[in-house]
């Protein structure tokens, strides 16, 4: 299982929200890159960066941290937070994105991330579906849709999604523990994906300790996110493993 250290973007500094309240909101780095640097130095090899000024504005914003934070680090960096337009998602993978992640844009408008699975592959499209209550949240979790988690999730694994990122969003920046029941139940469902590969499940919220992050990995999340935890300081930099077996 990838670990995955997040950075969230508010007015170009690395920040991190409780719940997706942006008025809960602490301020961890000035400079994004100091800590991707830093994360880059222990051996870690893939980033998701969040442009949440992006999310609340439904377009792309941060992109000018995105294009720094790939020019003078070799992390692979999935980015989200805004995309919703060929444009955002030009801009995007012009700026160094390796992935993109199609959050709010894949509940109003799924012809077009459909699109862009067919133009860009399987390989470079993350589904973001976010939930409350297992209802899907948009637009920075500002809204709750009608749309329910799993059967969400089932139509675009048949339509050929392999990677999905999950949020419990009840649980993020909580550090109450990850929602491991939700995403054991979404893993079993990958026996219905077109490829032998199956669902590429990556947990996100809530994560405390590196005892969390062994437990996702026991269940078969390909990939873990984590944010508050190491700036916490509940996991070391120094102890951030890049993968867990």
């Amino acid at each position: 299982m990838r670990v995955i250290p997040a950075i969230d973007i508010i007015d170009g500094k690395c920040v991190r929200l409780s719940q997706g309240d942006y008025s809960r909101q602490t301020t961890y780095f000035e400079d994004p890159l100091e800590v991707a640097l830093k994360f880059e130095g222990v051996g870690i090899k893939y980033l998701h960066l969040v442009d949440l000024d992006g999310a609340r504005s439904s377009r792309i914003v941060n992109y000018k941290v995105l294009e720094k934070l790939a020019g003078k680090t070799a992390l692979k960096i999935d980015f989200g937070g805004g995309i919703k337009s060929d444009e955002d998602i030009r801009i995007a993978f012009e700026s160094g994105a390796n992935q993109i992640t199609a959050g709010s844009i894949a509940v109003k408008n799924p012809e077009i991330v459909l699109q862009w699975l067919g133009k860009y592959g399987p390989d470079k499209i993350i589904l973001g579906a976010d939930a409350r209550d297992k209802k899907i949240a948009v637009s920075g979790w500002k809204e709750e849709s009608d749309q329910e988690l799993l059967p969400f999730i089932r139509e675009y694994v048949k339509q050929g999604i392999s990677y999905i990122v999950t949020t419990d969003i009840a649980r993020d920046g909580m550090l109450q523990g990850p929602a491991t029941e939700l995403y054991a139940e979404i893993i079993s469902q990958s026996e219905n994906a077109p490829t032998n590969e199956g669902i590429k499940l990556i947990a996100s919220g809530g994560i405390r300790d590196l005892n969390d992050l062994e437990q996702l990995a026991a269940i078969g999340c390909e990939g873990a996110i984590v944010g508050k935890a190491i700036y916490e300081g509940r996991i070391a930099f120094e102890d951030l493993p890049s993968e867990i077996k």
